[in-house]
């Protein structure tokens, strides 16, 4: 099987990190409860490779705003009000990360993706994920999913969202402060918060491969500079 680490120019890669005994229990025990599928072939089982997890929260309104309704209809043009949803679960070096490691990824599961768009509601964004991110895990698409599903569920998600049919306006530190207020433990070098030229777009939070809260500076440094950010309301149909 052909695997092609492509590493962003930021950096030299930081030293490898492998799973313990004890985190391959625990991720059984995840796929157990999660109900997922047997490990499928598109990948090995032991994550290896890399130094840490960025959890990308997306502030679905931002996105569906930015780049309209027809970029992704299952996401945007819906009866559902999406806040903030999982963008990816991204494997990372210490400068640097990983992407499209393997050329034969298998497409993911219609049944896997039914049971994640809860949290990412869109099937073209699930497939993209663990082409570009899921590949580079070492994990298979049940384990990798579990993994990210998990990673959502360790954040409690604080209400920023603004009242229906209004928009918000925040300084980047006023989210981040509103992450940690939430979440004990979440320091203010675990988390960086993104915009575009106006917008929020995102909260990364960077985790270990054990699901605990680290530092990241490189992810730090790439934070909205922004004095403030808009934060679009969500939108139903």
């Amino acid at each position: 099987m052909a695997h092609l680490w492509r590493k962003l120019p930021v950096g030299p890669i930081g030293t490898a990190e492998i799973f313990s005994k004890l985190h391959i229990l625990a991720i059984a025990g995840l796929l157990s409860l999660a109900g997922c599928d047997e490990p499928t072939t598109a990948s090995s089982s032991t994550a290896t490779g890399f130094d840490f997890y960025v959890l990308a929260l997306s502030w679905s309104p931002s996105y569906c705003e930015a780049e309209g309704d027809r970029a992704n209809p299952q996401q945007c043009n819906t009866t559902q009000r999406h806040e903030f949803i999982v963008h990816g679960l991204l494997p990372q070096f210490e400068k640097g990360y990983p992407e499209f490691c393997d050329a034969e990824a298998q497409r993911t599961k219609r049944d896997l993706e039914d049971r994640l768009l809860d949290i990412m509601p869109s099937r073209g964004l699930i497939r993209h994920q663990w082409k570009k991110h899921g590949s580079c895990s070492g994990l298979s698409q049940a384990e990798y999913f579990a993994t990210l599903r998990a990673a959502h569920e360790r954040v409690a998600i604080p209400t920023i969202a603004p009242d229906p049919g209004q928009y918000r306006t925040l300084s980047p530190g006023e989210i981040e402060r509103a992450f940690l207020q939430s979440n004990p433990g979440l320091e203010d070098d675990h988390v960086a918060v993104t915009c575009d030229r106006r917008r929020l777009r995102e909260v990364r939070i960077c985790m270990t491969t054990d699901l605990q809260y680290r530092s990241c500076p490189e992810v730090a440094r790439r934070a909205c500079k922004r004095p403030s950010v808009v934060i679009p309301p969500a939108r139903s149909r």
